[in-house]
């Protein structure tokens, strides 16, 4: 499988997340998707992130967290991080179901337009 193939598998988990206002670790992510490894989890989350960014969508990605700190991974640069409760709050209130879910097309052209993982000046594109 490709991996804009796997970020479009991880899309529908992060919705059912905001809907039940529950993060999930990268380890979480992985054995949804049947990854091994969770270190490559962040590289999936890239081309949602873009995505989120690009079509001015709260960060959908804020819900993946590490299960020590529970904060996202240096990678998320959606928000400063102390924004970081308040984006996840428009997330567990933003209608999730009335979003058409990306393409893996949709997710590859996301992250070559907008390349956002540990980019700060991707966060302009978030901003209203």
């Amino acid at each position: 499988m490709k991996p804009h193939e796997s970020t479009a598998q991880i899309w529908p988990i992060l919705v059912r997340a905001a809907k039940n206002e529950q993060p999930l670790s990268y380890g979480d992510i992985a054995r949804r998707i049947g990854e091994e490894d969770p270190r490559i989890i962040g590289q999936l989350l890239e081309p949602i992130q873009s995505y989120c960014l690009l079509n001015k969508l709260p960060a959908l990605t804020v819900l993946v967290v590490n299960k020590n700190t529970g904060e996202p991974g240096r990678g998320f640069i959606a928000v400063p991080r102390d924004a970081i409760p308040n984006e996840k709050q428009k997330v567990f209130n933003h209608n999730w179901m009335a979003e058409k879910p990306p393409s893996p097309d949709d997710l590859q052209a996301a992250v070559k337009k907008l390349p956002s993982c540990g980019r700060p000046e991707a966060a302009q594109y978030n901003k209203t």
